[in-house]
């Protein structure tokens, strides 16, 4: 509710400004009601008015100009005490200006309009004498009072103004650290499936050339390599198409030349994973193209090390991969604390689970069981290796 108003006063700036003044110039015209009625000279009353008008007047630009506002004021009221005016309501405009004055500039300026009221309120009581000086203890605590709000007021804005800015800030970075996140990891995807294409590429120019040289000798040696070329080709080319749109900035100019773990893996780094896990198989494993069969590899990985980070003392693992239905289902379930684990400060892991399984059309589900226990369930359709 607050933040509503603070924002609509920073939109209709003149509006509030103008709300600011009108009680005090109301409380004026309500006074000057009866000074009238005592029947005072019509030059009299003019310059009443007129004076009571020049010092509310300046309080229209107090927003953006409260040192003027302070100043045009406490001029106007020094020319009121040259010329014997007796202090008027409008004289209040004194001490709006000093809160403003405290409220938005710095201390030394909000140090020196105090001085300046109280300089100017001794001079309104014409001396200390026994008669006035009680009167001008009243006032002093007055304007200090007035003078100490007014500095609340600005360190509290400024607090409010830090804690924004702290806000943006940090929005700012995590927005900028999940752009940072997601680019690696499809750096890092699009490293994996640039191997798998050079592989296929590979295999390619070695049957294309053992073709070549077999062609008039053993032509059927030739026609056996030009199918393998066919098929290889169309496992880079489906490959290829998933990896449009994978940008790769920034990436390190090494290159690992090591084969890419697959579905005949699982196993090991089941067994390896460092925690007590069994592997569950439904139905009959089938040919997988090598990009999936590595995605599934990360998959399991990446929950099983989850698991091992955030499940506990104790935590135990199943794996299972279900070849039954129109999908591949993964699974993987542990019986750790679930939603009681710490919340890790990155969710890269998650992000690159999310990467992998939508660069096959794929959905991935992750959450904590009821009961306890953390399950990653992700479902990728079948596809045929070309």
């Amino acid at each position: 509710m607050f933040g509503r108003v603070r924002v609509w006063s920073r939109r209709h700036e003149k509006l509030v400004g103008a709300l600011r003044v009108a009680p005090l110039a109301a409380l004026c015209g309500i006074l000057l009601v009866p000074y009238a009625a005592m029947g005072p000279t019509y030059l009299d009353l003019a310059r009443h008015v007129g004076l009571s008008c020049a010092l509310i007047a300046p309080l229209a630009v107090w927003r953006h100009r409260p040192l003027l506002s302070f100043a045009a004021i406490a001029l106007v009221s020094f020319g009121q005490w040259l010329t014997g005016v007796d202090p008027l309501p409008a004289n209040l405009a004194v001490l709006v200006a000093l809160w403003t004055v405290a409220h938005q500039c710095s201390f030394r300026w909000a140090l020196a309009a105090c001085l300046v009221t109280e300089l100017g309120t001794f001079m309104a009581l014409e001396g200390l004498d026994s008669a006035t000086i009680g009167m001008f203890t009243t006032s002093t605590i007055f304007v200090v009072t007035i003078w100490l709000a007014g500095l609340y007021a600005n360190t509290r804005r400024r607090y409010l103004e830090s804690l924004e800015e702290r806000a943006e800030r940090a929005e700012r970075e995590r927005d900028q650290q999940a752009r940072m996140a997601a680019a690696a990891e499809r750096a890092r995807i699009a490293r994996e499936l640039h191997d798998v294409v050079a592989h296929n590429v590979s295999v390619m120019v070695v049957q294309a050339d053992g073709a070549g040289f077999a062609m008039d000798s053993d032509p059927e040696q030739a026609r056996t390599a030009v199918k393998t070329i066919s098929k290889t080709g169309r496992a880079a080319l489906a490959e290829m198409r998933r990896m449009v749109g994978i940008l790769r900035e920034n990436e390190a100019a090494g290159t690992d030349y090591t084969p890419q773990p697959g579905l005949g893996q699982l196993e090991d780094l089941v067994q390896g994973s460092g925690l007590p896990a069994r592997l569950r198989v439904g139905g009959v494993p089938a040919e997988l193209p090598e990009g999936q069969q590595l995605a599934v590899y990360r998959i399991v990985q990446e929950a099983l090390t989850n698991a091992l980070k955030h499940g506990g003392p104790g935590v135990r693992a199943v794996v299972e991969i279900d070849y039954t239905g129109p999908a591949l289902v993964v699974r993987v379930t542990d019986d750790g604390r679930g939603a009681a684990a710490p919340k890790s400060p990155d969710g890269h892991g998650l992000i690159g689970m999310r990467e992998r399984v939508g660069l096959y059309g794929g959905d991935v589900r992750t959450g904590p069981l009821r009961g306890g226990g953390f399950e990653v369930l992700a479902r990728l359709p079948m596809a045929r290796a070309a």
